[in-house]
C-alpha cells in the first residue's frame, strides 16, 4: 500500500491536485544511460533485461538518480514489455536496435501464447525493496504501457516509425485487435494492482505511440482501453493517482484529459504550454514538458525554457518533467542546472 507521510511528498500532493510552494520534478528515464553509476551497473550485470529482472539491481538503479539528484520522484527501473513478456512472448533486446518480441502476432494467434507472469513477481520484488529503501519526501512512481502502445510492439515484434503494420491489423480485422487489447488491459490491471500492492505511490501509464492514430482510432484504442484501466485500478484503489501520458496526442488530449479519469496529464515537448494551460482543466495537474534537447543544449536555451514552462503553469498544480526521456548524451552539469532553476 503507499507509503506514509503522504504530506511531505509534494509530488503526490500534486498529483492529488494541490498546489505547492515549491514545484516537484522529476524525469523520465532518470534512471539511465547519462549515468556513469548506472552504465557501469549494467556493465557488470551484462544486459539491460537481465538487469530488469534482478530485483537488486533494479532497485539500486531505480535509486541512484534519488542520490545524486534528490529528485521528488522516484521512477521504477523496468521497462513497458514486461506486460508482452509475462503474456507469453519471447523478449529480447538486439544491441543497437532495441526491443523484440515473438512470435509477433501477425504470425501467430494470441491464443497460442502461454502466460509468464513470474516476470511480474520479479518486478514487484524490486518495487519492495525501493519501497524499504526510499526516503518519507520522495513519491514513488511505477509503471506500465498503455494498451495501444504495447499492441504495436506484439504485433509486429518491434517498434516502426508509424506503426503501420499494427494501425493496419486493428483495422482489417477489428475483433481480433479488440481481443489483444481486451488481454493487454486484463494483464496490465493485474501488473499496476501488483506494483501498487508492493509499495508506489502513483502509476504512469505510458502510450507513447499514440500520436499515430486518427481521432476515431484514437477514441478506441487509446482513450477506451486507458479509461478501463483507470476504471478498474480506482474500483480497488479510488484515491490512487494515476498518470497518463499520451505522446503525440495534441489537440486529442483534451478529450483524453475528460475521458480517462487520469488524476494527471503528461504533455510531450510538442505541446504548447499556453494552449495546455488554456484548454485543458484548470484544476487538472499537469507534468512536463522541456525538450529533452533543450536540456543537451544547456544555456540560455535551457534557461528559457524552463522559465517559460515554470511561468504559464504557475497557476496550476504542475510537476516538471521533460516531454519525453533524457537522452543518453544529456550532460549531468545540465540536470544540475536544471534543478536549480526549477527550484531557486
Amino acid at each position: 500500500m503507499p507509503h506514509e507521510n503522504e504530506s511531505q511528498k509534494i509530488l503526490l500532493q500534486t498529483l492529488l491536485g494541490n498546489k505547492t510552494d515549491q514545484t516537484p520534478v522529476w524525469l523520465m528515464r532518470q534512471a539511465g544511460r547519462y549515468l556513469p553509476e548506472y552504465r557501469e551497473l549494467r556493465a557488470k550485470k551484462g544486459g539491460f533485461l537481465e538487469l530488469c529482472y534482478d530485483a537488486e539491481s533494479a532497485a539500486e538503479v531505480t535509486l541512484q538518480p534519488i542520490r545524486r539528484f534528490d529528485f521528488d520522484g522516484a521512477i521504477l527501473f523496468s521497462d513497458i514489455l514486461i506486460v508482452p513478456h509475462a503474456m507469453g512472448q519471447n523478449l529480447w533486446f538486439e544491441a543497437g536496435e532495441g526491443p523484440r518480441l515473438a512470435p509477433r502476432l501477425l504470425d501467430a494467434a494470441l491464443g497460442f501464447l502461454e502466460g509468464a507472469p513470474e516476470h511480474f513477481e520479479a518486478i514487484y520484488a524490486t518495487v519492495r525493496r525501493v519501497a524499504e529503501q526510499l526516503d518519507s519526501k520522495t513519491t514513488f512512481m511505477g509503471f506500465a504501457g498503455s494498451p495501444w502502445t504495447i499492441a504495436t510492439y506484439m504485433v509486429n515484434g518491434q517498434g516502426s516509425k508509424d506503426q503501420a503494420a499494427t494501425r493496419r491489423f486493428a483495422y482489417q480485422d477489428e475483433t481480433a485487435f479488440g481481443e489483444l487489447i481486451d488481454a493487454i488491459i486484463d494483464n496490465t490491471v493485474t501488473y499496476l494492482l501488483g506494483q501498487i500492492e508492493a509499495g508506489v505511490d502513483a502509476v504512469q501509464l505510458f502510450d507513447s505511440w499514440a500520436g499515430s492514430l486518427s481521432p476515431a482510432q484514437f477514441e478506441k484504442w487509446v482513450i477506451a482501453p486507458n479509461a478501463e484501466i483507470i476504471s478498474r485500478l480506482k474500483a480497488v484503489h479510488p484515491d490512487f493517482p494515476i498518470i497518463g501520458f499520451p505522446k503525440g496526442a495534441g489537440a486529442k488530449l483534451i478529450a483524453y484529459a475528460n475521458e480517462t479519469g487520469a488524476n494527471a496529464i503528461g504533455l510531450d515537448e510538442t505541446v504548447d504550454p499556453v494552449w495546455a494551460h488554456k484548454n485543458l482543466p484548470r484544476d487538472l495537474p499537469l507534468q512536463g514538458n522541456l525538450d529533452p534537447l533543450a536540456l543537451i543544449a544547456g544555456g540560455d536555451a535551457l534557461e528559457q525554457s524552463v522559465r517559460h514552462i515554470l511561468d504559464i503553469f504557475s497557476e496550476r498544480p504542475h510537476i516538471f518533467n521533460l516531454g519525453h526521456g533524457i537522452l543518453p548524451d544529456t550532460p549531468i552539469a545540465h540536470v544540475e542546472k536544471l534543478l536549480t532553476l526549477v527550484r531557486q
